[in-house]
């Protein structure tokens, strides 16, 4: 009996060695995971340019461009123009 009993203890002792360092392991890895800023630090260009991509096509940059783009193409040949200001013939 008192050899399983010193076994038990050992293992228990083993087994709680082992859960300390899967505790502490795990502690870093959440430390380093949690540190976004230093994270994004590192990559700010690139955030910058998807931050700056993302605003343009949430705000309809893309629509607003084709649609400049088309309205160029249908608007008709120029005839003369003074300035700003131009004589448009429309092909109708």
């Amino acid at each position: 009996m008192a050899s399983t009993e010193q076994e038990l203890r050992r293992e228990l002792r083993a087994e709680r060695e082992q859960l300390a360092d899967a505790v502490e392991t795990l502690r870093d890895e959440l430390g380093d995971a949690t540190n976004v800023s230093a994270k994004l630090r590192s990559k700010l260009p690139f955030a910058a340019a998807g931050a700056l991509g993302a605003g343009f096509v949430l705000f309809g940059g893309i629509g607003a461009t084709m649609r400049l783009i088309m309205r160029r193409s249908r608007e008709g040949t120029e005839k003369a123009k003074a300035g700003r200001f131009s004589l448009v013939e429309r092909d109708q």
